[in-house]
C-alpha cells in the first residue's frame, strides 16, 4: 500500500490568520482580483455574549478608512462606528487622583473628518466574515490551521491541519505575536515585556462622551476610555485599563461593586460612575518587531511583525499600513506577486517606519507608568509644554495619525 496524497490546489495568495488583520487583507486581496485562501485554527466569534469573543475596541484611524473601503468593508462597518472627534489627554499624577492637567487634539484643527472610529473587535469579525462570502475569489477555512511551510523561488507550499496541500505565490503571516508563518521563515524576533497588563471591557455612564477619546495618566500605565456607539439608549464607552500586572489580576478578580468604584476612581469621574456591562479581559502588555517583515515568498502582517502597547491607537493601524504597502506593491506589478524584489521592497518601506512609532510608544509608555511624583510632574510639565506650540501640536497629530 503506498500513501495518497491531497491534490495541491493553486492560489495567488494564502493567509495564515483569521483576525481582523488577516480578515481584511483576505477581502482586500480579493477585492484587487487575487485568488485568496484564509485559514485560522479557530473559527470566529461573531457574537458579544458568546465564549471567547474579543471585548478589546479597535478605533481605526483616518488613513485606514481607504484600506477598508478597498476590501468592500467600510459601507458595512460605517453604521456600527463611534466617531473620534477630540483626543483628550489627562494627567492625574499628583497627590490624589484627580485631573491636574487636560490638553485636547481636536480633529477639526486638521480635517473635517474625525481621528477615526471604534468598533468592538467581536462586530469587526462579524462584518468581515459576512464580506468574505460576498468575494468568489476568496476561500475562508476557518478551524484549519497551517502545519507545513516549503518556499523556493517558484512558490511557497502550505500544508493545512485538515491534509490540504495548497501552492501560493506569496504566503501572508497574520498569525499573531507567536506566529508560525514567522517561525518557519526562520525570521527572528525582538521582545521586551513591560511587566504590565491591560484589562479590557465596556462600561456605560450618565455622562455623553461627546465623540472624546480620554486617556488620563497617573502610574501603573494609561487608562482610557474611547466612545462606543449608546447601549440601548445609554452612553458607553471601551475601557483600556493597563496596570502592573499583579494590580490588573487583582482588578480583574475584584467583585463588580468594587471594580465599578475603583474604574470610577480611577476615571477621576470624567463620565461619572462607570457600569460594567461586559466581562473583563486581561491581555499581557509587550514591544516585539521582527527582525525583517519579509522572506522568500513570505510577508509578515500584524502582530507576525510588530506588536506594541495599546496607546494612541497605534497597533491595528500599523497593521492595516502593511497591509496598504503590500496590496499597492502586488497591485503595480501582479505578474511577479511574491518575488524576492517586492517583498524586499515590503520591508523596505515599512520596517523603519513601524521601528521609529514602537520606539515613540515604548517612551509613552515608560512614561506613563511613572510612579514617583517628581518624574509625574515632569510628564506633566512636559505635556503641557508640546501642547502649548500648535505647529508642534498639529505634527503630533499628523504622526499619530500616520499622515506625511
Amino acid at each position: 500500500m503506498h500513501e495518497t496524497t491531497a491534490p495541491r490546489q493553486q492560489t495567488d495568495v494564502l493567509i495564515s490568520g483569521g483576525g481582523v488583520a488577516g480578515l481584511v487583507a483576505a477581502a482586500a486581496f480579493g477585492a484587487a482580483g487575487f485568488t485568496t485562501v484564509c485559514v485560522d485554527p479557530a473559527p470566529p466569534v461573531t457574537e458579544e455574549g458568546a465564549a471567547g469573543a474579543d471585548m478589546r475596541t479597535t478605533a481605526f484611524l483616518h488613513p485606514s478608512r481607504a484600506v477598508l473601503e478597498r476590501a468592500g468593508l467600510w459601507g458595512r462597518l460605517a453604521p456600527h462606528a463611534a466617531a473620534l472627534q477630540i483626543m483628550r489627554i489627562i494627567d492625574a499624577g499628583g497627590e490624589t487622583p484627580k485631573a491636574r492637567l487636560v490638553r485636547d487634539f481636536d480633529a477639526a484643527d486638521l480635517s473635517e473628518e474625525p481621528f477615526g472610529w471604534n468598533f468592538p473587535n467581536w462586530l469587526l469579525r462579524r462584518e468581515m466574515v459576512a464580506r468574505l462570502a460576498e468575494l468568489p475569489l476568496v476561500d475562508f477555512r476557518p478551524g484549519v490551521a497551517t502545519v507545513g511551510l516549503v518556499t523556493n523561488e517558484s512558490g511557497a507550499e502550505v500544508r493545512l491541519s485538515d491534509g490540504a496541500r495548497i501552492s501560493a505565490k506569496l504566503v501572508i503571516g497574520a498569525d499573531g505575536r507567536n506566529s508560525f508563518i514567522r517561525e518557519a521563515a526562520g525570521i527572528g524576533v525582538k521582545t521586551t515585556h513591560y511587566g504590565q497588563k491591560a484589562l479590557v471591557c465596556a462600561v456605560t455612564h450618565p455622562r455623553p462622551h461627546e465623540n472624546v477619546s480620554t486617556e488620563i495618566h497617573r502610574s501603573g500605565g494609561p487608562f482610557t476610555l474611547v466612545p462606543l456607539p449608546d447601549r440601548d439608549g445609554v452612553p458607553s464607552s471601551a475601557i483600556v485599563w493597563m496596570e502592573r500586572g499583579p494590580e490588573a489580576e487583582r482588578l480583574a478578580a475584584l467583585p463588580t461593586p468594587e471594580f465599578e468604584a475603583a474604574m470610577t476612581e480611577r476615571s477621576t469621574g470624567v463620565l461619572g460612575p462607570l457600569t460594567l456591562v461586559t466581562r473583563r479581559a486581561l491581555w499581557p502588555m509587550m514591544t516585539q518587531i521582527a527582525c525583517t517583515f519579509s522572506g522568500a515568498r513570505v510577508a509578515l502582517l500584524a502582530e507576525a511583525a510588530h506588536v506594541i502597547p495599546p496607546i494612541g491607537a497605534q497597533g491595528l493601524n500599523m497593521s492595516l499600513a502593511d497591509l496598504r504597502c503590500l496590496l499597492d506593491l502586488a497591485e503595480a506589478d501582479p505578474a511577479h506577486l511574491g518575488e524576492a524584489a517586492m517583498l524586499a521592497t515590503y520591508t523596505r518601506r515599512r520596517w523603519p517606519e513601524v521601528k521609529a512609532r514602537e520606539i515613540g510608544i515604548d517612551l509613552l509608555n515608560r512614561a506613563s507608568m511613572l510612579e514617583p511624583r517628581p518624574l509625574r510632574d515632569l510628564r506633566a510639565s512636559a505635556l503641557g509644554a508640546l501642547y502649548a506650540f500648535k505647529p508642534v501640536r498639529k505634527t503630533l497629530m499628523k504622526a499619530g495619525l500616520g499622515l506625511r
